[in-house]
């Protein structure tokens, strides 16, 4: 490995500790941000519908985008934008333009999001590579919460948190600037006829939507208990700002031990297996916590939820590979990875509503009920045939 790709590798990975960092710290911040705007959950839980508005628009935008740019000015774009975004928020603005600067920042994220996964599964060992990049991720998940409850328990503004997100991407945008080299995408119109034919086949199968289904209520699932659990520990729990912090980062350390650990032990037991086992400490985990209420109860629980939750996202993606063709697979994977971010936006937003109607204790029935969801959505992702290279379909 060469150095210039070491260096184009650890930007990648920087590049996903800030997009976990961002995501992890928001469930911390929330109850900061509802004291100083005055508004209840409901209103707060839109932050989420617009932040996904923005990472949606760039996902069904990124391939024309990549062509027009090239990949270091598409990485160059995502990063500005996520710049953009946390300079707004971090003036601590108005309700309505933290709204706004929210669209931005999931525009941008989405960006880096695509660009870096596209450029490391272009590389060699990428599945390995890839494991790492996500890892990074859950990596950054766990240190958001830390910095947060930090600042917070040092009686700093909520907003004072952007500053170090603006730091992080600054370098990241310099790094992109000098590292990163653009790659001819030379796009032909035969191509570009046979992936509209492709996509066109991948929705008329059953298993892509129940695949996407079942992740879409898995996003859900992750960033609800994500978002709100510090809420729900600090306000319904009582629990001290900085302990309930960790709390959380314990959580995200939990998803993150998940992918690097379990993996490997779906080689063994199968994928099937695998996640009907997940499914179950998922439950299990929710429901010490809500069932017993002790601090040191509740962080083993939510540890417990996030190393269950950790693998199922990379194992259900691994296993449309036995579902469908060979030749749909590219396409079947994009469609459930743009779908289920959707999960992020919808279930956050309804989590804040529920929340604020009934009181933040109903969060662990609440996540409970998703992971029943989850658990029939993968019953029915078993039962779809499995997918015989003598059936393959050509375009």
């Amino acid at each position: 490995m060469t150095t210039s790709l070491r260096l184009r590798l650890g930007l990648a990975f920087f590049a996903f500790i800030l997009i976990g960092a961002n995501d992890g710290a928001v469930g911390v911040l929330l109850p900061s941000m509802r004291v100083t705007y005055g508004i209840d959950n409901a209103t707060l839980s839109v932050l989420f519908l617009t932040g996904t508005a923005g990472y949606l628009t760039a996902a069904l935008n990124s391939g024309l985008l990549v062509e027009k740019l090239g990949n270091r000015l598409f990485l160059l774009l995502g990063t500005a934008l996520v710049l953009l975004g946390f300079g707004v928020i971090s003036t601590r603005p108005l309700f309505v333009l933290v709204v706004l600067a929210l669209v931005p920042v999931g525009f941008g994220g989405a960006i880096l999001d695509a660009g870096l996964n596209s450029y490391i599964a272009g590389l060699p060992r990428n599945t390995t590579l890839l494991n790492y990049l996500h890892a990074f991720y859950g990596a950054g998940a766990l240190l958001g919460p830390l910095v947060a409850s930090t600042f917070i328990a040092l009686h700093w503004q909520w907003n004072t948190v952007y500053f170090v997100w603006i730091g992080i991407a600054s370098i990241l945008l310099i790094g992109i600037s000098f590292i990163f080299k653009d790659r001819s995408p030379a796009p032909q119109k035969k191509i570009a006829k046979a992936e509209g034919i492709v996509l066109f086949m991948t929705l008329r199968l059953r298993a892509v939507w129940i695949g996407a289904l079942f992740l879409l209520v898995y996003v859900g699932t992750e960033t609800s208990l994500g978002s709100w659990s510090y809420s729900f520990l600090t306000e319904e729990r009582h629990g001290a700002a900085l302990l309930s912090g960790w709390t959380i980062s314990g959580y995200w350390l939990g998803l993150t031990l998940g992918r690097l650990l379990l993996g490997k032990v779906a080689t063994r037991i199968g994928n099937k297996r695998l996640i009907q086992g997940c499914l179950v400490g998922v439950a299990a985990g929710l429901l010490l916590v809500w069932l017993i209420p002790l601090q040191a109860v509740s962080a083993f629980g939510l540890f417990l939820t996030g190393f269950s939750l950790g693998p199922i996202f990379p194992t259900t993606i691994a296993l449309m590979s036995h579902l469908v063709s060979s030749r749909i697979l590219p396409s079947a994977i994009g469609f459930l990875a743009s779908f289920g971010s959707m999960g992020s936006a919808f279930f956050p937003w309804l989590a804040g509503n529920v929340t604020q109607r009934i009181g933040l204790w109903s969060l662990l029935p609440y996540a409970i009920i998703l992971a029943l969801f989850m658990f029939f959505l993968w019953l029915a992702l078993q039962a779809q045939p499995r997918y015989r290279p003598e059936t393959e379909q050509t375009v």
